[in-house]
């Protein structure tokens, strides 16, 4: 339970960071059937889903790291479904990681 407490704060510092970089957020905590995106929003002409990713500490290592290739390939079949569901297809679409370590927020951009 304490796990998910701290993801829902590691996100809601993301949503923060990302209006402060002038980020307009579509939506938080997005599911379809497929699955789940943390974020989603849009940044100049791009459709961005970002993924977030929080820890304490790094005695399991970087927060990114958990971002393994088949949470990737999750996250892509989610979003495609996504822009189908939202006719969006011929955007430009971006994946990022946002990665909160303690109060400390590294953003990676265009990560996978």
């Amino acid at each position: 339970m304490q796990h998910i407490i701290l993801g829902k704060k590691g996100e809601a510092q993301a949503v923060v960071f990302l209006k402060k970089k002038g980020y307009k957020i579509l939506k938080t905590n997005y599911v379809n059937k497929l699955g789940e995106i943390d974020i989603i929003c849009r940044h100049k002409d791009e459709i961005v889903f970002v993924e977030v990713k929080t820890r304490t500490s790094e005695k399991f290592g970087l927060p990114r790291e958990s971002v393994t290739e088949y949470k990737q390939n999750k996250i892509r079949l989610v979003a495609t479904l996504y822009l189908q569901s939202n006719n969006i297809l011929d955007s430009k679409v971006r994946f990022d990681v946002i990665e909160v370590l303690g109060e400390d927020i590294e953003h990676i951009i265009g990560c996978f």
